[in-house]
């Protein structure tokens, strides 16, 4: 998964979007102007793409939403811990307004349990309360599933404990599995049973635990998330081009490594030449294990057809914009 420059696709892009190895694009604020504009250039991508592809955004709400002019400003995920009974509605109008402009799905709900130290997290938990977090991303997710988009958790085991960025650098979380368990787990544990498609590990280090971030670990991706808690769907990486995948090497090496711990698809952002790496670098192989896991990310756009008369949307809309008017 990768990114692209501007408002349109350019020329030079057309290559590395149809490259055998490209599988999806994720789309940021600086490709956003207005709903008309990014339907168009959604369209250019898929145009130049021989196959099909995806088109991901980070469309959480509160401080991580990157399209907002023409659609609903959403709150943080801790408004729901005061407005439940919106959770669900919210995944919901999130979904189809994101499908009616041709995205595939956005990498929500954050499933992390907030300890209350992580500024990076905070308020994009739904709560301090692994029974709450779990309840209100189930709800939120079946929204998105209401509206016909597949859900991603992240960031397993669990971001919420650490009061460094993951952008920034390599977070240290020093607590035993049994701690992670009891508490972190509890939201992905819930989610996975209900068949969450798709699942984002955490650039951060839990040495007590493995000596690889969990993101670069087999040990946390293929024993504790494929066996132990049965997870069938997709294992995207978080962003290779952050500080807390570099202890890995360069980007090609943090490539190889992610996938070789069970990543089904590596995310590298920001970064056209590190892409552009990555793509050649990595064997071009079928595994339809692997494929069957993303079929099931494609997005429903039909359900999305004219939301704006639903009545259901107008009123969830009112409502989350009190929420975040100042």
């Amino acid at each position: 998964m990768l990114d692209v420059e501007g408002l349109n696709l350019a020329s030079h892009e057309h290559e590395k979007i149809n490259h055998p190895n490209t599988g999806a694009v994720i789309l940021f604020s600086r490709n956003y102007e207005a709903p008309e504009q990014v339907t168009e250039l959604i369209k250019q991508i898929r145009a130049a793409r021989n196959g099909p592809i995806l088109i991901a955004v980070d469309q959480e709400g509160g401080r991580v939403q990157r399209f907002r002019e023409g659609f609903t400003r959403l709150p943080p995920a801790a408004a729901y811990e005061k407005t439940p009974e919106l959770a669900e509605s919210a995944g919901w109008l999130m979904a189809t307004e994101l499908l009616a402009v041709g995205v595939d799905f956005s990498f929500a709900p954050v499933l992390d349990v907030d300890c209350g130290v992580s500024q990076i997290i905070g308020d994009r938990s739904f709560s301090r309360d692994p029974e709450l977090t779990s309840t209100l991303g189930s709800l939120f997710r079946k929204g998105m599933q209401a509206a016909g988009m597949a859900a991603t958790g992240k960031h397993f085991p669990g971001h919420g404990a650490v009061a460094l960025d993951s952008h920034l650098t390599l977070p240290v979380d020093n607590r035993d599995l049994d701690t992670l368990r009891a508490k972190d787990f509890l939201p992905f544990k819930r989610l996975i049973a209900e068949g969450l498609e798709g699942i984002m590990p955490a650039h951060v280090l839990y040495p007590a635990i493995d000596a690889n971030p969990a993101g670069f670990s087999s040990f946390w991706i293929q024993q504790v998330l494929r066996q132990e808690l049965k997870f069938d769907g997709t294992v995207f990486s978080d962003d290779l081009s952050m500080e807390g995948a570099a202890f890995a090497g360069g980007y090609t090496e943090r490539a190889r490594l992610a996938q070789q711990a069970g990543c089904d698809m590596l995310l590298v952002c920001n970064n056209p030449v590190a892409a552009e790496q990555v793509l050649e670098s990595l064997p071009i192989s079928q595994d339809p294990i692997r494929e069957k896991r993303l079929m099931r990310m494609p997005g429903n756009v039909q359900l999305s057809l004219n939301y704006k008369a639903l009545e259901k949307w107008q009123q969830t809309s009112t409502l989350l914009k009190q929420l975040t008017q100042p």
